[in-house]
């Protein structure tokens, strides 16, 4: 087991878990997956909360924050930072081993944020100081309104995880604030090699939002079958050509020059939601070098189980990728309109989860209380 991962190591792609649950550290869960050669750890506000609004892992903490605080996001961070912070440490060996490319976890600002560049800024300073945590990532969503926040928050020095990207403009906007960044702090005369950054680019959603229209329109007679479940992966290995023409620049060749590490593209929400389609179609397709694959965790049970790695697949039939989304353009599909509103969709969810998670948080807390025997009164 993880022999694939060891190949996917060698073609410079990390394996990080997009999953997050506090049993996952006493229990020894996490160290084993970082045995086998997981390299680091995404969150988001949906996977808190699930982890938190279920079960009692959080429980003991939450006792012992009755009488000292009621805000309910007050109450979500200290959760959060807590868990956010114990994944660090286990993945500090591996941060230590391959000299701070690997090994980081994400912690998610406000999903609430992601129009208000100065609180998402804000937001940011505040979370990278509380966690405390060379390894950590900020993750900040790549909307037009946080663009600045990107470049704020790499010049102040703070490891970003830049979410929520679907367009390859979007991710250009976003790897370009980075590069913003880094080139502020030098002419700060402020050191740049200890800054880690990744680009988080979704896939799946792009596939399952598409593939609905191409369903529609078949149902009413078009012969449109051959564009389905294609969309996905040709957009990633567009987004790589993006990726591959600002960092192989000779404006990035002077900040690395200085220590300035690639902001790697990281792919995201990997899971195939058609079951018709392979399993690892989001994996084995968009192999390539300075890249991450963030994978829940049936996703990396199935790579461990059968799946079967041939490197720099990202590079793989890159014209054929920008036929299909001139053929999807021919059909009237705007692959730029479906992206704007899977971002706009996103936000939403996202926010969404956020609030359903400071609801169950804040109902847990009350429900604690209630139980907590009465303290009784000297006499």
């Amino acid at each position: 087991m993880g022999n694939q991962l060891r190949e996917l190591a060698a073609a410079g792609q990390s394996v990080w878990l997009d999953n997050i649950r506090r049993s996952m550290f006493a229990s020894g869960e996490l160290q084993k997956l970082v045995d086998v050669g997981v390299r680091g750890m995404t969150s988001n506000p949906t996977i808190f909360e699930r982890a938190i609004g279920s079960g009692t892992d959080y429980d003991a903490q939450l006792k012992s924050l009755i009488g000292n605080e009621r805000d309910p996001q007050n109450l979500f961070e200290a959760l959060a930072i807590q868990d956010i912070r114990s994944a660090c440490d286990v993945f500090a060996p591996v941060f230590k081993s391959t000299s701070g490319l690997d090994g980081f976890v994400s912690l998610e600002v406000s999903p609430t944020l992601a129009q208000d560049t100065k609180g998402t800024t804000g937001a940011a300073a505040r979370l990278w100081k509380a966690v405390d945590r060379p390894n950590v990532t900020i993750k900040i969503p790549g909307t037009p309104e946080c663009i600045a926040s990107i470049r704020a928050s790499i010049a102040a020095g703070i490891n970003i995880n830049v979410t929520l990207l679907f367009s390859v403009d979007q991710y250009a906007a976003a790897a370009t604030a980075y590069i913003d960044g880094l080139e502020d702090r030098v002419k700060a005369g402020q050191p740049i090699d200890g800054i880690a950054s990744v680009a988080s680019v979704f896939v799946s959603r792009i596939d399952t939002a598409i593939d609905k229209t191409l369903d529609e329109r078949i149902a009413k007679g078009e012969k449109l079958e051959d564009l389905k479940g294609k969309a996905g992966v040709a957009n990633l290995k567009l987004t790589y050509q993006k990726f591959e023409a600002l960092f192989h620049s000779d404006r990035f060749g002077a900040l690395k020059a200085k220590g300035g590490k690639v902001q790697r593209p990281l792919w995201a929400s990997t899971s195939t939601k058609n079951p018709r389609y392979h399993d690892l179609m989001y994996v084995v397709n968009v192999v390539g070098a300075d890249t991450v694959n963030t994978m829940p965790p049936a996703t990396l049970d199935a790579l461990l189980d059968h799946g079967a790695i041939e490197p720099d697949t990202i590079h793989k039939d890159v014209a054929g990728s920008k036929a299909l989304v001139e053929a999807l353009a021919a059909k009237g599909i705007s692959l730029h309109d479906v992206t704007e509103q899977l971002v706009a969709d996103g936000v939403k969810s996202f926010a969404q989860s956020f609030k359903e998670m400071l609801d169950a948080i804040s109902a847990k807390h009350e429900a604690l209380a209630e139980r907590r025997p009465a303290k009784v009164e000297a006499q």
